[in-house]
C-alpha cells in the first residue's frame, strides 16, 4: 500500500486541476451585462412596474441558467447580489432621470468595455447610442406613442427617439406581451423575427391567505368588512377617473354601495383625480391609502372583494395577475395587453364605458356564485405565469443572440 506521504504527493495535482478548470470555465463563459439603473427597492411608486420586473429577472437569471456570467450595472444600494451575479454600482444619482440618461449614454459604454461584457441587456427601452457591443433591449409598452397625452413633451420625445433607434440597432427585442410586440413591429418597422414575447411572472407570495390573517389585517388597518380595490400609479393612462365615475353611478343608485379604495403613488397629472372626487361629493366613500408597500400587497388583494383595473393602455398589467393569484375577482379592460393577462378569468370591458363598469361591479359584488367562479378561474389563469419561466426564456434569447 502507498504511504501517507505518497498519497499526499499523488493528490496534489487533483485540487490544482480543479481550480484551473473552474478558472478556465469562468473565463470562457459568455458575460452578460444588465443595465438595471431603473431598479429601485425604496418604498415608493418607482419600485413597482419596471423596477419589479428588473428585480425578479436579476433574482432568477443565475438560478435558471448558469451558463453565463452576469453583471448588473445599477445604483440602488439595497439590492444584494447573489451567487452567479455581480453588481457594479454607480456613484451617480441615477434615480434622477437626467443623470440616468447621461450615465447610460456616456459612462455605460466605458463600463461595458472595462468589464469585458459580451452582450448587453438594456432593461428599460434604451441602449447607448455608441454601444460598443451587441445588445438586446426590453420594451415594456409604447404608451408614449399610443397614449402620448399622458406624458410630458420632453419625456415623450426622449422615449420616442431613443427607443426607436435602440429597437432598430438591437440584435433582439423582448416585449412583455404580444400586444406590445405587435406595436413595436408596426411602429418601428423592425423584423418580426427579432421581437420576442416573454411574459412577466407572479411571485409565490401572491396567493389566497387564511381568513384569520385577513381579518387581523383589516382590523389593523381599520378596513371595512366589504370594499373594492383599485391599485396602480395615479395617472391619466390608468383611467382612475373612469373608475370614479362608474362608482359614482353606483352610489347614486345604491347608497349602501361598499367603499372604493384607490391605492397607488401619485404619477403624472394626478391632481384632477382628487378634484373629481371632491366635485362628485365622494370624499367619504372613496379612500386614497397612497402607495402600498410591496409586502402588504397580498393582504390588500385578499382583503378586497373585487379588484378593478380598467386601464386605457398597458404593456402587461401586473396588478391584474397578482389579484387573480390571490383569488380576487377582477374587472379589467379589453384593450392592449390586458386580455392576454386576464384570459377568460376576468370580466373585460372597454375602458371608456363607465356604465358597463358600473353594472359589472354591482353584478360581481352581488352575485356570490359568479364571484366564486371568477376566483377559481383566476387562480388557474395566474398559475400560467412565473418569474422562473420569464428568466429561462430570457436566457434562451441571450443564447440565440450570441450564437
Amino acid at each position: 500500500m502507498p504511504t501517507r506521504f505518497a498519497l499526499k504527493i499523488a493528490l496534489l495535482p487533483f485540487p490544482c486541476g480543479i481550480i484551473r478548470a473552474v478558472t478556465e470555465q469562468r473565463m470562457t463563459l459568455a458575460h452578460i451585462g444588465l443595465n438595471a439603473h431603473l431598479l429601485s427597492l425604496k418604498q415608493t411608486y418607482r419600485s413597482a412596474g419596471i423596477s419589479w420586473y428588473i428585480y425578479n429577472l436579476l433574482t432568477h437569471l443565475a438560478q435558471v441558467e448558469a451558463g453565463f456570467r452576469y453583471t448588473a450595472f445599477l445604483s440602488d444600494s439595497q439590492f444584494q447580489a447573489h451567487s452567479g451575479l455581480s453588481a457594479q454600482r454607480s456613484r451617480w444619482p441615477t434615480h434622477k432621470p437626467l443623470f440616468r440618461i447621461l450615465w447610460e449614454q456616456t459612462v455605460l459604454s466605458l463600463a461595458l468595455k472595462k468589464a469585458k461584457v459580451d452582450l448587453l441587456h438594456a432593461l428599460a427601452f434604451v441602449a447607448p447610442v455608441a454601444a460598443p457591443l451587441p445588445f438586446i433591449t426590453t420594451i415594456y409598452d409604447l404608451s408614449f406613442i399610443r397614449y402620448p397625452k399622458a406624458f410630458r413633451p420632453h419625456n415623450r420625445w426622449y422615449l420616442n427617439a431613443f427607443t426607436r433607434q435602440s429597437a432598430k440597432r438591437a440584435k433582439a427585442i423582448i416585449t412583455i406581451s404580444e400586444s406590445t410586440r405587435q406595436d413595436v413591429i408596426q411602429a418601428f418597422g423592425v423584423s418580426p423575427d427579432k421581437v420576442h414575447t416573454v411574459y412577466c411572472g407572479v411571485d409565490p407570495v401572491f396567493k389566497p391567505l387564511p381568513a384569520s390573517e385577513i381579518a387581523a389585517f383589516k382590523a389593523k388597518k381599520g378596513l371595512p368588512e366589504k370594499f373594492i380595490l383599485r391599485l396602480g400609479t395615479i395617472e391619466p393612462r390608468k383611467n382612475v377617473e373612469g373608475v370614479i365615475k362608474a362608482y359614482a353611478f353606483w352610489r347614486k343608485q345604491d347608497k349602501t354601495a361598499p367603499k372604493l379604495f384607490i391605492a397607488g403613488g401619485k404619477g403624472w397629472y394626478y391632481q384632477q383625480v382628487f378634484q373629481l372626487v371632491e366635485e362628485l361629493g365622494l370624499s367619504e366613500h372613496i379612500v386614497f391609502p397612497g402607495y402600498l408597500p410591496q409586502e402588504d400587497l397580498p393582504l390588500w388583494y385578499n382583503a378586497s372583494d373585487l379588484f378593478v383595473y380598467p386601464s386605457h393602455f398597458e404593456g402587461f398589467g401586473l396588478p391584474v395577475l397578482e389579484a387573480m393569484a390571490c383569488g380576487t375577482p377582477v374587472i379589467t379592460s379589453n384593450v392592449s395587453s390586458l386580455p392576454e393577462v386576464a384570459g377568460e378569468a376576468g370580466i373585460l370591458l372597454h375602458p371608456t364605458d363607465t356604465e358597463a363598469l358600473n353594472q359589472a361591479m354591482q353584478t360581481v359584488f352581488r352575485n356570490a356564485n359568479l364571484a366564486r367562479d371568477m376566483r377559481q378561474k383566476g387562480l388557474v389563469q395566474a398559475a400560467k405565469f412565473n418569474w422562473r419561466k420569464t428568466a429561462a426564456q430570457t436566457a434562451q434569447i441571450y443564447r440565440q443572440t450570441l450564437s
